[in-house]
């Protein structure tokens, strides 16, 4: 999982060829570290078709500003340099399956 930060996120998210959820997170986030192994299951079973990214909040301010980022983890669904979905709080990974499969479509 790649890390993306504020001075990245345009070249690696907005410019992304691919859709790509940003999972935005801390290292002392609890919910953040549950989903940990989901997103990790989830990112080989997507390889190729979508990225996911990994944003710390604590050590990025800017990005998390402008997509009103309140509480976390909050998982931005991006697709075409834009943010077409936002999920908050920690989910299943069925739950998680459904949004990256809306977002392919």
């Amino acid at each position: 999982m790649s890390a993306v930060t504020d001075a990245t996120f345009a070249a690696d998210v907005l410019q992304s060829p691919m859709p790509v959820i940003v999972d935005f997170w801390a290292p002392w986030c609890g919910p953040c570290k549950a989903m940990l192994p989901i997103l990790e299951e989830l990112e080989k079973e997507y390889a190729g078709r979508v990225t996911i990214a990994k944003m710390n909040v604590d050590e990025n301010t800017e990005t998390p500003g402008q997509f009103n980022v309140m509480s976390i983890p909050t998982f931005g669904f991006f697709k075409g340099g834009k943010l077409v979905k936002t999920v908050v709080g920690a989910r299943s990974k069925q739950d998680m399956i459904k949004e990256l499969d809306a977002l392919l479509v």
